[in-house]
């Protein structure tokens, strides 16, 4: 079946899911802050799918007390099932490869892998939201006596398993499998992870479950403070809609992990950013304003003029985007040394029981 027909019998099932209507995807909007309880909420952002183009307005909401920010109303999990669908699998599954390697992932991938090298040697690994498994397949040449493990709610964990990038996949919740996995790791990863998640600090505290004592968690996420986040505004690759449930601050999720007993041993504001800030922007624009893609969740299918106007636009784009990208990676030493950095990680250790 090719890739048209593919859509054609998506756009069935698709266009059946949404006559019974979108708010159902949509959770109770909160009138306090998730993360301190105040009520003294702002909105910091409204927007649409800038990435799949699926119906939906998403509003990020911030606190005017502790400064953390949150999409509210919340994806509920049904909602959650149909904005990642098609998106990191199926009919997305090449355009995400494609993505991640544009951003650099292989060279972020090492860095990550290096930062644990100052506090020892891990025995057992797991990172956690791993996907296909490439960070564990990179990593294993910067530490390669240890065993990695990969944890992931989707089938792709088992692939990484079968392709041998990991040893064992877990597939589910951290939440939901970390009694089972208590003690188990030295090191638990969450690259871009726990932002994606209902409930931040959960996870956290499954994490701490699955370590063993003075084991290590290595977090790295966007950073809400970067100047970059005013400038683009919604064009901001970092809010991520609808994506993107939770962006904490940095001096936040810290305090939240000394609370749950780790203690923090090492922050990063400079090494985990990502150079794509100005491109990213540029390509959501052509996506959003250009002519619309062939997606089974447009009521109609496009045009022949859409179909043939679209390819050129694109393509006459690509040496703008190149050169966009290129500046971005050869400033990129300059800007992650300001507050333009759009990223940051913790390293925190599990204190003995």
């Amino acid at each position: 079946m090719n890739r048209i027909q593919e859509i054609t019998r998506l756009r069935t099932a698709y266009q059946s899911e949404l006559a019974l209507g979108t708010e159902r995807f949509f959770g109770p909007k909160r009138t306090d802050c998730p993360w301190c309880g105040s009520s003294r909420l702002r909105t910091r952002l409204r927007t649409v799918d800038l990435f799949q183009h699926k119906p939906g307005t998403f509003v990020i909401d911030q606190c005017r007390d502790c400064s953390h920010s949150f999409q509210n109303p919340q994806l509920t999990t049904q909602g959650l099932d149909f904005h990642y669908r098609d998106f990191y699998d199926g009919l997305g599954a090449g355009r995400a490869e494609v993505l991640f390697d544009i951003m650099g992932s292989r060279k972020r991938y090492l860095a990550s892998a290096r930062a644990l090298l100052p506090f020892g040697t891990s025995r057992r690994w797991l990172d956690v939201g791993t996907g296909h498994g490439h960070f564990p397949q990179v990593a294993s040449s910067v530490h390669p006596d240890t065993v990695f493990d990969g944890l992931d709610i989707s089938e792709d964990v088992e692939e990484a398993e079968r392709h041998g990038r990991i040893v064992e996949a877990h597939r589910g919740l951290l939440t939901d499998l970390a009694p089972k996995l208590e003690g188990t790791y030295d090191t638990v990863s969450m690259f871009h992870y726990v932002e994606h998640s209902t409930d931040p600090r959960r996870e956290l505290a499954a994490a701490r479950t699955v370590l063993a004592p003075e084991g290590h968690l290595i977090l790295e996420v966007p950073d809400p403070d970067c100047r970059m986040s005013k400038v683009l505004g919604r064009w901001w690759m970092g809010y991520f809609q609808p994506q993107h449930l939770h962006l904490m601050p940095l001096g936040n999720l810290r305090r939240e992990l000394e609370s749950l007993g780790y203690t923090v041993v090492a922050v990063d504001r400079r090494e985990p950013h990502i150079p794509f800030d100005l491109t990213g922007a540029l390509a959501l624009a052509l996506g959003h304003y250009g002519p619309p893609a062939d997606d089974p969740w447009r009521a109609q299918p496009q045009t022949p003029f859409q179909r043939w106007s679209r390819a050129p636009l694109f393509l006459s784009a690509v040496p703008f985007l190149i050169g966009l990208c290129c500046l971005e990676r050869l400033i990129a030493p300059l800007v992650s040394r300001t507050r333009f950095s759009n990223a940051y990680r913790i390293v925190a250790r599990k204190g003995a029981e």
